[in-house]
C-alpha cells in the first residue's frame, strides 16, 4: 500500500508508521482543519523513536487494518514525537496524569477539533483500543454534551503551572535542607538511587547530594552518592563493553534495564560521575565517565559535531523480528565460540555470566556480585574489546538520528566541564565543535533558535524555553573550559533572545513556548525537573553563572525571579526542584568571581580540576566585564560581587583564598 503523510516528515519516531494503514497526519493546520470540517474527534499518539511500548502498540494496532479502519473512518489520527514537540507532549501528559493518575508512553489522547482533551491513557492493547474507539465514536456522534464537564476540568488543570505566583522574597536555605532530609528518606540504601523499581538515575538529585558533601562532609551524603553511583556502574544499566547507561532499571538492583539509551542520559550521568571523581577521588568513575563519553563521541556523532538522540531497546534477529535487548546479552557459549579459553574463562567470570543466566535464558552482562570492582584486569581488557567488535557485527538497534538543542546543550556543558577538570584537549575539541554545530546548522541569521534537525531534513521546529535555557548553561561552561570569549558572547545573546520571548512579565519565570510561537491550548511552564533538568531550572543556574561572569546584574535579577515562583510550589515535590535548589545555594552563599589574567595556565589547570559549584572562572580572552578591569597579567584574582582579594600568582595562594571563601 502507499506511504502515508508521515513519509515526508523527518523524525524517526514518525517515519516509522509511514507505511501504517492509519491515515496520519503529523501535528499541524492541516490536521485540525481536517477534523473541524469532518466534525469529527482527534486521536493523538505520542511517543518516541527508542519506546520499547510504541513499537509494540503500533504492532498491535496501527498496523492492523480492522483497527486502522476504525480509526480512520471516525478519526482524524495525529502522530507526534514527543522529543522534538515536548511541549505538545507536556499538555497532553498533564491531561492523561489528571484523569488516570498516572503517566508514560505511548500516550493516546482524544480530544475535540479545537485540541481540546476529554480522554486518555497510555498503552493499550488491541482489544481494549478497539473498545475505545468504539465508545468514543459513540459518544461523540450521540452523546456530544457528556464530554463538556471533562473538556472544562482538564482545561483547568492544564494552566495550573502558568498560574502559580511567586513569593515576595528569596527563601532561606531550609528548602534546601527539605530536599536533601526527603532524598534522604526515599534513599535505598541497599541498591543506591531513590524509591523502588523502576528505577531511573534521578542524576539532578544525586547532583545535589553531591554538592552537599563537598560542603559538610556528611557520612549519610557520602553513602548515599557511593552507594549509588557504585550500584549503578556496576549494574545491567550500564552498558560494560561499549559504555554508556539505558534510560533506567525495570528492578531496584540496577540489573535489567529498559535497553534504549538516550544522549541525555549520558549528558547528565557523566556530569555526575565527574563530580562523583572530583570530589571523592576514586578513579573508577573517571573510567566510567571516559567511558560514558567515548560511547556518545563514538555511537552518537553524526561527524559534523552534532550529536544523535538515541539508541532504541530493540534489535533485530536473524529472522528479522525486533527483541528487547538482544543487542547486549551473551550466552555462555556465545562467548566461548568467540574468545580463546583462558579469554572466554576470564570474561565469563567478570562478567558474572551464567549457564542460566539473568534475562530469557541469557546473561546482561554486570558486576552485580562485585559492586565498585570496574578496574579491568589485563586479560578481561583483552576480552571486553573482542566481545566489542564481535558485538559491532551483530544486529544494531534502530538510532534515533536527529540532532535535538537541549539535548545537544546538556551534551555540551558535560563535555566542555569534564575536558576542563580531566584537562582532556580531545574532549575539548569535540565540545568546542558541538557548539559550532549548533550555531551553524540550529541558528536562524536572525539569532531564533531551532529545537530539531536532521541531516535530510535541516532544522525543524521553533525551540523552547529549554531549548535556549540549556544553551546558556553550555556555552557559559564551554567559555570557562576554553577560554575563548566567544562562547560569553553565544551565552549572552541566546539568554536575551529567551528573556526577551519566554519571560512571563507577570508572575516571572519563563513559558515554554516563546510569545511569538505556535498557540496552543494553554501557555503552560516547565517548572519541575523530570528525567531532565526544567527549562526554569535550567535557566536559574545559567543566569547565575553569566551574570557573575559578566557582571551584568539583569541576568541574576531573573534568576531570582523564578526562585521565588518556584519557592511557592517547592514544599509540594521538593525533590523535583534539586538543579534549580543547587544553583539557588551559589546564589545564597555568594559566588564567587575568579579572574586568571595572561598566560597562566598552571593556575587556570589548579582550578579547572576542582569542585568549585560555587565559583565562576573568567580567563584567556577578555570580554566585556568588570571582571577584567584594571588587572595585572600572570595574576589571580578571587572575588565575590567584583570586590576582590589581593592578587596572587602561585597555585598554593590560589587555593589558600578558595578554601578561605567556604
Amino acid at each position: 500500500m502507499a506511504s502515508n503523510r508521515l513519509a515526508h516528515e523527518t523524525s524517526p519516531y514518525l517515519r516509522q508508521h509511514r507505511d501504517n494503514p492509519v491515515d496520519w497526519y503529523a501535528w499541524g493546520p492541516e490536521a485540525f482543519a481536517a477534523a473541524r470540517d469532518r466534525d469529527c474527534p482527534i486521536l493523538l499518539s505520542v511517543g518516541y523513536s527508542a519506546c520499547h511500548w510504541c513499537h509494540v502498540m503500533a504492532h498491535e494496532c496501527f498496523e492492523d487494518a480492522e483497527t486502522a479502519e476504525l480509526m480512520n473512518t471516525a478519526f482524524v489520527n495525529i502522530k507526534v514525537d514527543r522529543e522534538e514537540r515536548p511541549d505538545v507532549d507536556s499538555i497532553y501528559m498533564d491531561a492523561v496524569q489528571a484523569m488516570t493518575g498516572r503517566g508514560g508512553w505511548p500516550m493516546t489522547v482524544l480530544m475535540t477539533p479545537a485540541g481540546h482533551p476529554f480522554y486518555g491513557g497510555t498503552y493499550f492493547p488491541k482489544p481494549q483500543f478497539d473498545a475505545l474507539l468504539h465508545r468514543v465514536t459513540e459518544i461523540w456522534n450521540g452523546h456530544r454534551d457528556e464530554l463538556d464537564g471533562n473538556i472544562m476540568a482538564l482545561q483547568e488543570a492544564l494552566q495550573r503551572s502558568a498560574s502559580v505566583t511567586p513569593a515576595d522574597v528569596l527563601p532561606g536555605l531550609e528548602l534546601l535542607g527539605q530536599t536533601l532530609q526527603a532524598l534522604g528518606q526515599n534513599f535505598d540504601a541497599e541498591w543506591g538511587g531513590f524509591g523502588g523499581a523502576p528505577k531511573f538515575p534521578s542524576t539532578m538529585s544525586l547532583d545535589l547530594v553531591i554538592r552537599n558533601f563537598a560542603a559538610h562532609r556528611s557520612e549519610g551524603a557520602a553513602q548515599v552518592v557511593t552507594t549509588s553511583l557504585d550500584a549503578m556502574a556496576s549494574g545491567g544499566v550500564y552498558d560494560h563493553l561499549g559504555g554508556g547507561f539505558a534510560r533506567y532499571s525495570v528492578d531496584t538492583m540496577w540489573l535489567v534495564p529498559h535497553f534504549e539509551k538516550m544522549l541525555y542520559d549520558q549528558a547528565l550521568l557523566a556530569r555526575v560521575y565527574l563530580h562523583g571523581w572530583q570530589v571523592f577521588g576514586h578513579t573508577r568513575w573517571l573510567q566510567v565517565l571516559d567511558e560514558t563519553i567515548g560511547y556518545v563521541l563514538g555511537e552518537l556523532s553524526d561527524g559534523g559535531g552534532g550529536f544523535y538522540s538515541a539508541e532504541d531497546a530493540d534489535s533485530a534477529d536473524e529472522h528479522g523480528h525486533g527483541h528487547e535487548g538482544l543487542f547486549y546479552i551473551w550466552t555462555q557459549a556465545q562467548i566461548r565460540a568467540l574468545l580463546p579459553p583462558e579469554l572466554a574463562e576470564a570474561a565469563i567470570d567478570w562478567y558474572e555470566v551464567t549457564a542460566e543466566g539473568n534475562f530469557e535464558g541469557a546473561t546482561i552482562l554486570s558486576r552485580l556480585h562485585h559492586r565498585g570492582e570496574l578496574h579491568r584486569p589485563e586479560s578481561v581488557e583483552s576480552a571486553r574489546q573482542m566481545l566489542f567488535e564481535a558485538r559491532a557485527k551483530r544486529a544494531r538497534p534502530l538510532l534515533d538520528d536527529k540532532v535535538l538543542t537541549e539535548w545537544n546543550a546538556l551534551m555540551l556543558a558535560a563535555l566542555a566541564e569534564a575536558a576542563a577538570a580531566a584537562q582532556r584537549d580531545d574532549w575539548l575539541e569535540a565540545a568546542i565543535k558541538n557548539a559550532n554545530f549548533l550555531l551553524r546548522e540550529l541558528r536562524t541569521p536572525g539569532g531564533r533558535w531551532h529545537r530539531s534537525w536532521q541531516r535530510d531534513g535541516g532544522p525543524r521546529h521553533d525551540a523552547l524555553a529549554a531549548d535556549h535555557a540549556a544553551l546558556v548553561s553550555a556555552f557559559v561552561a564551554l567559555a570557562e573550559a576554553s577560554g575563548q570569549a566567544r562562547w560569553i558572547e553565544a551565552a549572552r545573546e541566546t539568554a536575551d533572545t529567551m528573556l526577551d520571548h519566554f519571560w512571563d512579565a507577570t508572575n516571572g519565570g519563563l513559558f515554554t513556548t516563546a510569545d511569538d510561537g505556535e498557540a496552543l491550548i494553554v501557555r503552560q511552564k516547565d517548572l519541575m525537573d523530570n528525567a531532565t533538568p526544567s527549562a526554569n531550572s535550567l535557566a536559574v543556574s545559567g543566569l547565575y553563572r553569566l551574570g557573575a561572569l559578566t557582571g551584568e546584574a539583569r541576568y541574576a535579577n531573573h534568576a531570582d525571579q523564578i526562585v521565588q515562583l518556584a519557592a511557592t510550589v517547592v514544599a509540594a515535590a521538593p525533590t523535583a526542584f534539586s538543579h534549580l535548589l543547587g544553583a539557588y545555594e551559589s546564589r545564597a552563599r555568594g559566588i564567587a568571581e575568579i579572574a586568571v589574567i595572561g598566560d597562566r595556565p598552571d593556575l587556570v589547570s589548579a582550578l579547572q580540576r576542582r569542585y568549585l559549584p560555587n565559583c565562576v572562572l573568567a580567563w584567556g580572552e577578555p570580554y566585556d566585564s568588570p571582571l577584567w578591569d584594571a588587572r595585572r597579567d600572570g595574576f589571580a584574582y578571587v572575588c565575590q560581587n567584583y570586590t576582590c582579594q589581593a592578587p596572587v600568582e602561585s597555585v598554593e595562594a590560589l587555593i589558600t583564598q578558595i578554601e578561605a571563601l567556604a
